[in-house]
Order: structure tokens, then C-alpha cells, then sequence
């Protein structure tokens, strides 16, 4: 089992700079390799529909691979002394990234899209550097050693799991100071199974809304904190006082860490509502059942602020992922009429968007379309009558085959 382990840091002003300079410097290396990959990549292709008949043939480089850029790092060392002062493996790294970032682009998604060409590294946007290899007693008491830095004092909130080893260590700089992240594993520990059979009574459906976050087929909602519109009016003001400053000034840059700071709380609290809603899901039930959205596409329409400040997407995955680590799962269902058809008797009542009460005809139901206020949210049981393949589906499909036969007697009766 691999998991990871986030600390903060309170480095002193020495190994501040210390870190600023590494990442400058392994910016400036990232950029230049990823360069050296362009320049043979542009050098030694030619369009199949633009290829002249007659052309001289250049001298062929050699293709600049993983590990003939590694062995290059040697000269690199030589020719500016202060990559000398960056630890090797953290140098190999930096290659080993350059190498996934130009891999990835002539790789297609589970959709058959290619994904963007990578970009050079900005000033400050190369953010973090990864140890592959550490001691593992190098965390003693309240602070890590990490090779060429030293000892770094660390807020240790949680302890380290007893048989866990460390595996790799990575120093992040974001808004509010400087994190270390450790990743661990511990191989007696086996990954759980998540072979778990739906059915009504381990199984939890959710329904995601605009007006409420999610709402459970139990009846109970949660309603959106909605914290980036709660920050917005504090976010005007920095953006503002940004705006008034001398670009490149250092107050201008002041202003740039005010506003990173303020859209960094707000991603905190979000995060940490999601993994708290997620923990209540997953105690009360084995198998927890979501619409499958097209997230990504309802983020273009007029929703998007709405859609972004309640982070759907990321709950998700943080539901997901954790459902995996219990031996839970999450399946999603096609989210089709699940607010049109009747959680009672399957029937479909079409409605246009403004009615929010369902009320069938058939068997006399009146619900709420979507959210828990009066009763069980339609939508919600929907979701899980169609993950544990309810009789209601079932009723419904043998309703409308003794529809056509009442149909086809009909019709022999009359002829």
C-alpha cells in the first residue's frame, strides 16, 4: 500500500535561499532540455503532404533521450558551478520530468484526444523538486534533514504509520510557505478489494444540484458553503490594490502573494469540506452511487462560477480514492431522466426546468424533483434504484410490454 503524508515547513532564512535558488536553477534546466527535445524534434521531421522532391539531406543529430541528457549533466556541472551546490538525484529529476512532459504530448487520453504541447517554465512557476532517494531516519523529532539543506524544522501534525518507509521526498513553495511531501509504502500492507455487489441496503445514491450540494437518497442534503462567492468581495479589494502597483515593483509582488494567499484559503476550505462529506458518505454506506456527469462541459456554460466554487470534480475524486483505500466502491449511472422518471413506479413524467415538485399521474406521487425539502429526492433514489437494478426498472419495462400486447389485441380485434 502507497499513501502520502503532507507537512509544512519552517525553514530559516539561509535555507530559504537555498530553495529559491535551487528552483531557479532547475527552472533554467528544465527549460533548456526541453528546448534541446523541440530543436530535434523540428530538425528531423517533415510533413508528409509538404516534402520536396529535391532536398539536401542535414546531418542527423542524435535524439536527446532520458539518459543521454542525464549523462550531459556532467558538463552542464562544469560549465556553471552552481549546479554543483543542487544535490545529483534532484538534477535527475528534473530530467526524468522533462522526459514525462515531452512523452505525454504525442500520447493520446481515454478519449482520443492528444493532449497540449508542453510549455516552458515561467519565473516562479517551477514550484517543487523531488528527492527519488532519502535516509530513512532523516525525520528526527520536529525536523527533517534533507541532503545539502540540512535540518529544517517541520510541523509534524500526525505521526508516521508504524512499517511505513519513505520513499520519496518533495519541497513544494506555494502562496503561504513551504511544504514536504512524503510518499510512503508499506508492501505488507495489501491493497484492499473493492469486489462489493450493490444492493438497497449497502448502497447510498447522491444526486449533485446547483442549489444544494448533493442530496442522499435517505432524504438528508448538504447545502453549498459556497465559499469563493462568501471571499469574493475580499478578493475584489486585493485585486484592486494589485492593479494600482508598478508591474514588476515590490510592491506589485506583495500585492501577487495578498491575492494567492486569499485564493489559496478559499481552496483549503473547500478541499477540506469535500474530504470531510466524503468520510460521512462512505460511513453510511459500502457502495455510493453519483451521476455520471460530463463535468468539463457543464464548467463552459453560464453555471461555471457556481460549478467551480462547489468543486464537483474534485469531490469526486477525493470520493473515489478514498472509497478504494476502505475496500468501498462508487459506481456512476447514466444520469438520463433521473428527475423525469418516477422513483415509485418507474413511470416517466416529463416537466419542463422550472417545476421542482414531481408528481405522478400513475400512482399518485408528489416528491421533490431533485432536493430533500419535503420528502426523498427523486433524482437521488433514481440513482440508486439504477445501480442495484430495482424492480421499479423492471416494472416499468413490463408495463410497456403488456402495453403493446393490449396494442396488438387491439388492433387483430378491429381487423
Amino acid at each position: 500500500m502507497r499513501t502520502a503524508y503532507q507537512y509544512k515547513l519552517r525553514p530559516n532564512k539561509e535555507q530559504i535561499a537555498t530553495i529559491e535558488m535551487w528552483l531557479e536553477l532547475l527552472r533554467r534546466q528544465y527549460n533548456y532540455r526541453l528546448g534541446e527535445r523541440f530543436s530535434w524534434w523540428s530538425e528531423n521531421r517533415c510533413p508528409i503532404n509538404a516534402c520536396p522532391l529535391v532536398m539536401p539531406i542535414p546531418q542527423l543529430r542524435e535524439n536527446p533521450n532520458y539518459y543521454s541528457q542525464k549523462r550531459n549533466l556532467v558538463n552542464t556541472k562544469d560549465k556553471f558551478s552552481g549546479y554543483k551546490l543542487i544535490h545529483s538525484q534532484v538534477l535527475q529529476d528534473c530530467i526524468k520530468r522533462v522526459k514525462l512532459a515531452f512523452d505525454r504530448w504525442f500520447k493520446v487520453d481515454k478519449n482520443g484526444h492528444k493532449l497540449g504541447k508542453p510549455r516552458f517554465k515561467g519565473k516562479e512557476r517551477y514550484r517543487s523538486f523531488t528527492y527519488p532517494q532519502i535516509k530513512q531516519n532523516c525525520i528526527e523529532e520536529n525536523q527533517i534533514n534533507l541532503p545539502k539543506i540540512g535540518k529544517v524544522k517541520l510541523i509534524q501534525h500526525r505521526p508516521i504509520p508504524e512499517g511505513f518507509i519513505i520513499k520519496t521526498v518533495t519541497i513544494s513553495r506555494k502562496a503561504d510557505g513551504y511544504y514536504v511531501t512524503l510518499s510512503l509504502e508499506d508492501k505488507s500492507v495489501p491493497d484492499l478489494t473493492t469486489e462489493v455487489e450493490p444492493t438497497l441496503k449497502n448502497t447510498l445514491g447522491i444526486d449533485m444540484g446547483e442549489k444544494e450540494f448533493l442530496v442522499k437518497s435517505e432524504g438528508e442534503s448538504v447545502p453549498i458553503p459556497q465559499y469563493y462567492r462568501k471571499s469574493q468581495q475580499r478578493l475584489k479589494t486585493r485585486q484592486k490594490r494589485l492593479y494600482r502597483k508598478k508591474k514588476g515593483s515590490k510592491r506589485w509582488l506583495k500585492a501577487i502573494l495578498a491575492v494567492a494567499k486569499r485564493h489559496k484559503k478559499v481552496a483549503d476550505k473547500r478541499k477540506d469540506f469535500h474530504l470531510k462529506t466524503a468520510n460521512k458518505l462512505l460511513s453510511k454506506a459500502d457502495v455510493i452511487a453519483q451521476e455520471n456527469l460530463n463535468i468539463k462541459g457543464l464548467a463552459k456554460t453560464r453555471l461555471s462560477k457556481s460549478m467551480n466554487d462547489a468543486g464537483w470534480s474534485q469531490f469526486l475524486s477525493i470520493l473515489t480514492v478514498k472509497a478504494g483505500n476502505a475496500g468501498q466502491k462508487t459506481i456512476a449511472v447514466n444520469h438520463k431522466n433521473t428527475s423525469q422518471d418516477c422513483s415509485n413506479c418507474g413511470e416517466k413524467v416529463p416537466k419542463e426546468l422550472n417545476i421542482r415538485t414531481h408528481s405522478c399521474r400513475h400512482c399518485g406521487t408528489v416528491i421533490d424533483r431533485d432536493f430533500a425539502q419535503h420528502d426523498l429526492g427523486n433524482a437521488a433514489i433514481n440513482i440508486k434504484n439504477r445501480t442495484v437494478g430495482h424492480s421499479v426498472l423492471k416494472a416499468r419495462g413490463s408495463r410497456c410490454n403488456g402495453r403493446a400486447t393490449k396494442r396488438e389485441a387491439r388492433t387483430i380485434v378491429l381487423a
